[in-house]
Order: C-alpha cells, then sequence, then structure tokens
C-alpha cells in the first residue's frame, strides 16, 4: 500500500495567545461565567435546572458518600468535558483556584477507578457485573474517550500525572479487553469518541498499543458476522433504550465497514467524531486508503448535507442526517455537539490537506451553530439549532417538540454545554496549522502565535476588527531573517480579496493554492502584511434540490449568517419578501450588545388584514406594502426574549 506523508501540525495551545475584540470576550465569559456555572450545574446547585448528579456519581463510586448511580448511562462525560476545558483555561492562564477544583475532582476520579482499571460510574455502582455487554447502546467506550481527552489536556497544561495515569492504565486494560485474540472481544462502541481519543493519547504517550485499538476499532466497525447482532443475542435481547440501535445500524455509522460508506448517515455527531479519529490517524499513518474515506464522507455531508449556518443533523429522529439535499429549516435538529464535531472532523482534514474548504466550514460552524448555541450572558444553551421558528408552532405541534424558543439552563442530556465551553477555551489551536516551513492562517483572530521553524523562532502577530472588518495585519518578528511561506486564507464568501507587503500591494495571479494566498519571503522582524477582505453584503440561494430554500434567499456579511427576528420585524416573518434591488445598510448597533452589526434594509410584506375569515380564496391578491427589514447575526437571537425567527425570506 502506498503512503502518504503528511507533515501538518497544528500548533500548541501555549503557543498562541488570543487577544481579540471578539472571541476574547467568549473565552473571558467560559472562564467567569460558563466554567463556575457548569461546575454549579454538575454538583446540583442551580436552581429549576435540571439536576445532574455528576459529580455526585463519582464520589459515591470512590466510596466518599452513600448513593445510588443518576443520570444518563453517558454521564460521566459531562464531568470530563468540564474538567477538559478547565484544562485548556490554565494552560492559557494560570488560576491556582481552579486548578485546586480540577485536581480535587481527578482525586476523585482516581479513587473511582477500579483496581484493574476500568471507569465508569455507571456500571460500577448500577450493573456491576456487566460491563462490556451492552457496547451497541450504553456509551462505556464514549466515556472512556472523554476521560482521555480531559487526562491528554491537563497534562499538557500542569504537566501533572495523576489523571493521565488514571487514563494510561484504563486504556492498558482496554487493549487487553478488545482485540482480534481468542479471549478478546472484536467489538467497537456504539458512540464513537474512543478512536480520536486514544489518537491524542497516542500522541502525547508514544504508546502504539493505543493507536493499534483506534486502527482495530475502526477496521472492525460495520464487519460481518455484526458485533451488534452477537452481543444482543449474548444478553439475551436486553436493551436499554430499545432494539433501534441494534437493528438500525446507519444510526451509528456500524452499517458498512469505514472503507465502504459514501454518505454521512445517522447519528450527527457520533458521524463527525468518528470521522475525526479517522482523519487523525489517517495522518499518523499516511494510509491513502483511509484519507480516500474521509474525504468522500466529507464531500457528501459539506456538499449535500450541510446547511448554511454550519449545523448537520436534519431530522430530530436519532438526531441524524436524513438524505441529500433534504435540509428543512423549521424542523432541523442542528444539534450544537454536531457542530463542534465538525470543527474537529474540519480541523483534522486541514491537517491533512490544506484547503480552504475545511477552513471554510470551519468557520462557518464556528460563527454561527457553535456560538448560537449559548447565550450572551454564558447562562443557558440550545442543544437544537433551528433556521425558522414560529413560537406558537413549536408549544402546540409535537413534530418541533424537540425546538426550544429560548436558550435552557441546563439539560438532562448535557452534553452541549460543556462541549461549547470545551471548544472556546482551545479556540487558539484552531487559528494557524504548519506544514514544513509553511504556515497557515486558517482563522483571523487577532493575538499573537510563536511559530518553530527548524529551530528558527518567530513570532507572528494577527491584528484586526474580525469579523465585523475585513482588514487583517500581520506583524513579523524574527531572531534572524527566516525564509518561509505565510498562506493566507481567501475565504470563498471574499470577492476582490487584496494583499499588501510592507505597503506593497500584491497581484494574486499565481499565488493562490487551494483557495490560500502562498506569500514566500525571506521575512524579518518589522515586516508588515495587510490583508483586506472586502465584506460586502450577500445573497445566499440554496442548491436547487433543496426544497426547502427554493425561492428563498438568506443574508450574509462576512462569516456570518443572519436572521429576522420579531423583536425587530414583528410578527409573520413569513409574509416578507427581499426585493432582487433591495439596497443594505451595514451599522453598529447601540441598542444590541458588544459591537454587533446589523443589516438593515427595505423590503416588502404581503398583508392579510383586509382577507376576512375564509381558510382559502380563489385567485387572492395580497396587497403589498414597503417595510424596513432589520437582520441580525443569527448567532445573537433568543437574546431578547422570545420571539419568531427565520433566516430564509421570500426572493423576490
Amino acid at each position: 500500500m502506498n503512503r502518504l506523508d503528511f507533515k501538518s501540525k497544528m500548533l500548541p495551545l501555549t503557543d498562541v495567545q488570543i487577544s481579540d475584540p471578539f472571541w476574547s470576550r467568549y473565552i473571558n465569559l467560559v472562564r467567569d461565567v460558563v466554567v463556575p456555572y457548569q461546575w454549579n450545574a454538575l454538583n446540583d446547585l442551580i436552581p429549576d435546572a435540571e439536576p445532574s448528579h455528576a459529580i455526585k456519581n463519582f464520589k459515591i463510586a470512590a466510596g466518599l458518600e452513600e448513593g445510588d448511580f443518576y443520570g444518563m448511562v453517558f454521564q460521566d462525560s459531562d464531568v470530563a468535558k468540564w474538567l477538559e476545558a478547565a484544562a485548556y483555561l490554565l494552560a492559557a492562564e494560570p488560576d491556582p483556584q481552579l486548578e485546586q477544583i480540577a485536581d480535587e475532582v481527578i482525586d476523585i476520579i482516581a479513587k473511582a477507578q477500579l483496581e484493574d482499571g476500568y471507569l465508569n460510574t455507571y456500571y460500577t455502582l448500577k450493573e456491576p457485573g456487566n460491563r462490556w455487554t451492552n457496547l451497541t447502546e450504553c456509551h462505556e467506550l464514549y466515556c472512556a474517550g472523554h476521560m482521555i481527552e480531559a487526562a491528554v489536556a491537563y497534562y499538557k497544561a500542569t504537566s501533572k500525572q495523576k489523571i493521565l495515569d488514571v487514563v494510561c492504565k484504563f486504556a492498558d486494560y482496554l487493549c487487553k479487553v478488545f482485540g482480534p485474540g481468542p479471549d478478546q472481544l472484536k467489538g467497537y462502541d456504539g458512540h464513537q469518541e474512543i478512536e480520536l481519543a486514544l489518537m491524542k493519547l497516542y500522541e502525547v504517550t508514544g504508546n502504539k498499543d493505543y493507536m493499534k485499538l483506534c486502527q482495530f476499532f475502526l477496521q472492525e466497525r460495520g464487519q460481518e458476522p455484526h458485533f451488534y447482532e452477537i452481543e444482543f443475542n449474548k444478553r439475551g435481547g436486553v436493551t436499554h433504550f430499545g432494539e433501534g440501535m441494534t437493528k438500525n445500524k446507519e444510526y451509528s455509522q456500524a452499517h458498512a465497514p469505514i472503507h465502504k460508506q459514501d454518505k454521512a448517515v445517522g447519528h450527527a455527531v457520533r458521524f463527525v467524531y468518528m470521522c475525526t479519529g479517522m482523519a487523525h490517524l489517517a495522518a499518523v499513518t499516511g494510509d491513502p486508503e483511509l484519507f480516500a474515506s474521509c474525504e468522500r464522507l466529507w464531500d457528501n455531508m459539506e456538499k449535500k448535507q450541510m446547511y448554511i449556518t454550519g449545523g448537520i443533523g436534519s431530522q430530530s429522529h436519532g438526531e441524524a442526517f436524513s438524505t441529500d439535499y433534504d435540509l428543512p429549516n423549521d424542523t432541523v435538529y442542528a444539534e450544537t455537539c454536531a457542530s463542534v464535531g465538525l470543527v474537529f472532523f474540519a480541523q483534522r482534514m486541514l491537517l491533512l490537506q490544506a484547503d480552504r474548504r475545511y477552513a471554510d466550514a470551519l468557520e462557518r460552524s464556528l460563527y454561527n451553530t457553535v456560538i448560537a448555541g449559548m447565550s450572551q450572558d454564558g447562562k443557558s444553551f440550545f442543544y437544537v439549532n433551528p433556521l425558522e421558528v414560529h413560537p406558537d408552532a413549536c408549544k402546540a405541534n409535537q413534530n418541533y417538540s424537540h425546538v426550544k424558543t429560548t436558550r435552557q439552563g441546563w439539560f438532562g442530556c448535557a452534553c452541549c454545554p460543556p462541549n461549547v465551553a470545551r471548544l472556546l477555551a482551545s479556540l487558539s489551536q484552531y487559528v494557524y496549522t504548519v506544514r514544513e516551513r509553511t504556515v497557515y492562517a486558517n482563522l483571523y483572530i487577532s493575538g499573537e502565535a510563536k511559530v518553530d521553524l527548524n529551530g528558527n523562532q518567530i513570532l507572528i502577530k494577527q491584528d484586526s476588527n474580525y469579523p465585523w472588518e475585513g482588514n487583517i495585519r500581520f506583524a513579523i518578528r524574527a531572531a534572524q531573517v527566516t525564509d518561509f511561506t505565510l498562506a493566507l486564507r481567501i475565504p470563498a464568501w471574499c470577492e476582490n480579496a487584496s494583499v499588501s507587503v510592507n505597503g506593497v500591494e500584491q497581484s494574486l495571479d499565481g499565488l493562490i493554492v487551494n483557495g490560500y494566498a502562498m506569500l514566500e519571503g525571506s521575512w524579518k522582524t518589522g515586516d508588515q502584511i495587510e490583508l483586506v477582505l472586502p465584506m460586502e453584503v450577500a445573497r445566499m440561494k440554496g442548491h436547487p434540490l433543496v426544497r426547502q430554500t427554493a425561492g428563498k434567499v438568506a443574508i450574509q456579511r462576512g462569516p456570518f449568517v443572519y436572521c429576522l427576528e420579531e423583536i425587530d420585524n414583528g410578527s409573520n416573518l413569513h409574509q416578507f419578501s427581499l426585493p432582487r434591488d433591495a439596497k443594505f445598510v451595514v451599522e453598529e448597533d447601540p441598542a444590541l450588545f458588544h459591537g454587533v452589526r446589523t443589516i438593515t434594509t427595505t423590503g416588502v410584506k404581503h398583508n392579510a388584514n383586509d382577507w376576512g375569515e375564509e381558510l382559502y380564496k380563489r385567485d387572492a391578491v395580497l396587497e403589498e406594502s414597503k417595510i424596513k427589514m432589520k437582520f441580525i447575526p443569527y448567532y445573537a437571537w433568543a437574546n431578547r426574549g422570545e420571539g419568531e425567527m427565520r433566516v430564509w425570506v421570500e426572493d423576490k
């Protein structure tokens, strides 16, 4: 088999310092509000919020308290994701109080671990004799994966060994339990996560057994005779959630071996977590077949099953993809966790292939669905991210029962809040990637990055008011003149980008490679680069095969997708149309928050005031009137009370 040579890498979290007018507020919000709030939620200290009991479960399993297990079968993962977010915050900035709390949690986790290395409070407390009997449904390896991710992050942040020792002991035990041997389980988890986690553990420890176990889990998935059915029969047909997960193998992407899968199917979070692990493994092994599988699955997801907001997973049933070009706006699921997972997948694909389409999708998801999942005060969250909301229908029609019109304080299934927190806390590792002597700027976020190019230390300072304005400035500092290429992403949403070096504009002809402007040079301290990305208001259309966007238009400016809200425009937003000659005014709105730019224009409303009481009329013509339409960024909706919301409007 031919092997590919993937040498791209991300910069260490500690080597990129964010100081950004947009994102620093979010990171500080995670530090000052979200992580403390989630700590209280995990300890059941939030009035009127769904109880968690997650910390108490660990204390009971550790023998520190009395009681019974409470919560979802994957409740442990909420603690792990909280610990991971805390680790990223500690890597960026010392916080003795947070570190002490984290160390105390780690002590509890270590005490809850059994002698053979096993760690799972549900099975330890509730079904002690049934471990590894229901991998299809019960998330044992999923919880293990999140704990491994947390441990790797905490070790990198603090150099403290204790939690890393815990997960290495657990992973060593997993290597004994699972594998092709006669006394081993030839199976895999129903909810992928362990794969990507094992690759992270391999990178920090160098233990190839962990990489090989990841490889085993991926290669075994979907093989016949089918593991789910063997397992189901062994336990006499007993299920945790019903027979659906066993029968519907597409739900967990176990319907076929990974090299034979060609579409994004099933539970969206499971899909992107699996693909993240696949892409990481492909990068380490240089396996071209595995890379081709990643590329094939990415293509289907991005080109046929992704929302304009970067959401994925179009149906509530199974939190899943449906079929190509089926993208309903009002019944959409688009789980926040799925967009977080999309960011993970996109970054791993960028490390395999420097192509702006991966960074564009990462940016689309990050600036729209991911941050829409959290309120501006950091204390409430969306699990589901619709593109169209009518509150009365959501309350009365069970087809919309999953759609919430206001963010919730917490969830019984609380995967999304800590997922947002850990992503935002680790945002600095998504800004740049490096391949040999090329530094790729994937995201435009102000701050400083230290880069080691074969022993030459350079500092890249990035400064802008992005995402509201498209003028991005880079300054170079280097101990000596250094030859390297600075690759600047030219987003697909931008037309007529320009670049200047030390005040001299550069022709981009021949410089663009896979969407990046490749600026080769011998760089020295004081060199200045300016990238200008004109941020015109764009009228976006959906693919002709997307039924739900036919005859409609969405508004985008820069990375932001915009929407109408009832509080600005009145009710019955479905009656609004956007003329094709509409002129747009972009301005900062002091009535909103944190420098938000709104877009206003003159639109048309179909008036129904004189309709009467008949439900249907023959050849009726509605009176039209000109009205002011005000669009706000999608991420900011539902922060000013309950009301209608709409992304796609009639294209008149």
